[in-house]
C-alpha cells in the first residue's frame, strides 16, 4: 500500500494532480481545500495517501494530513458515501470542521457539502459519533502535514508505518488533552468530545485548561 508520496507536481487540474516521483507519474486524486493548499507546478509537494482498490480500478487519494486521512477512510465506511462524496465533506469543512459537526451531532453542516443529502448526512453523524474522539485526538501528530522534501531531494515513496510522529501543534494538542483528561474523569468519549468541539468552537485559541474548564461547564447538569 502508498501511504505517503513525494515528489514534484507535474499537472494539475480540478480534483487532481500528477505527482513525478523518480520519473513514474502518480495521479492522486483531492478534496477542494487540499487542492487549493498545494504548491504550483514544477514545485515539491509531499502527500499522505489511500489508495482504493476495486476490481477495474486503482485510485489513489491524497492528504495533507493524516487525520484528514482518517476521515476519509471513516467517511467512506457509511454507507452511501463513497471517495467522491467522503473529499466533497471534506473540502466543504476539513478535518477539524468534519470532528466538530460529528461531535455536536451537526448533521446540517455535513449536508452543506456538495451532493450529501440529509439521510447521508444524519448518517455520517450517527455511524462516527462514537468514532470522532479517536480521531479528534490524534492532535499534534494528525495535524501536521506531510513534509516536502527540500531542494534537489530523493524522491520517495514510503509505506504509511515508517512515518514518524510530527512535531507538536498547540491548537490539536490542547483538544487532544482536554479530550484524554475528561476521559479520565469518567465522561463517555462521545459527550466529551461534542463538549470539547464545542469549547473549542467558542475559543480557538483556548489552552488545554481553559478548554477543560469550558467543557466542564457545558457538561455539568442543567438546573
Amino acid at each position: 500500500m502508498i501511504g505517503r508520496l513525494a515528489g514534484r507536481i507535474d499537472s494539475r487540474a480540478a480534483d487532481h494532480v500528477l505527482i513525478d516521483v523518480k520519473g513514474v507519474g502518480y495521479l492522486v486524486y483531492c478534496s477542494d481545500r487540499t487542492m487549493q493548499a498545494l504548491p504550483g507546478v514544477g514545485e515539491h509537494v509531499a502527500l499522505y495517501t489511500d489508495l482504493l482498490v476495486r476490481e477495474d480500478l486503482l485510485q489513489l487519494y491524497g492528504f495533507t494530513t493524516l487525520a484528514e486521512k482518517e476521515w476519509h477512510r471513516l467517511l467512506m465506511s457509511v454507507q452511501g458515501v463513497g471517495a467522491k462524496a467522503s473529499l466533497a465533506i471534506l473540502g466543504t469543512l476539513g478535518p477539524d470542521g468534519v470532528g466538530r459537526a460529528i461531535a455536536l451531532g451537526d448533521w446540517n453542516a455535513v449536508k452543506a457539502a456538495k451532493g450529501i443529502g440529509p439521510k447521508t448526512a444524519q448518517r455520517v453523524v450517527n455511524e462516527l459519533k462514537d468514532k470522532a474522539p479517536e480521531v479528534m485526538a490524534m492532535g499534534a501528530a494528525g495535524s501536521a502535514p506531510a513534509q516536502a522534501p527540500a531542494a534537489e531531494p530523493d524522491d520517495v515513496i514510503e509505506p504509511v508505518a515508517a512515518l514518524a510522529p510530527a512535531a507538536a501543534a498547540p491548537k490539536g494538542q490542547a483538544q487532544a488533552e482536554a479530550l484524554s483528561a475528561l476521559g479520565n474523569l469518567g465522561y463517555a468519549p462521545g459527550e466529551a468530545a461534542g463538549a470539547v468541539a464545542q469549547a473549542a468552537g467558542d475559543a480557538p485559541e483556548a489552552s488545554t485548561a481553559e478548554l477543560i474548564r469550558a467543557a466542564l461547564k457545558l457538561l455539568a447538569p442543567k438546573g
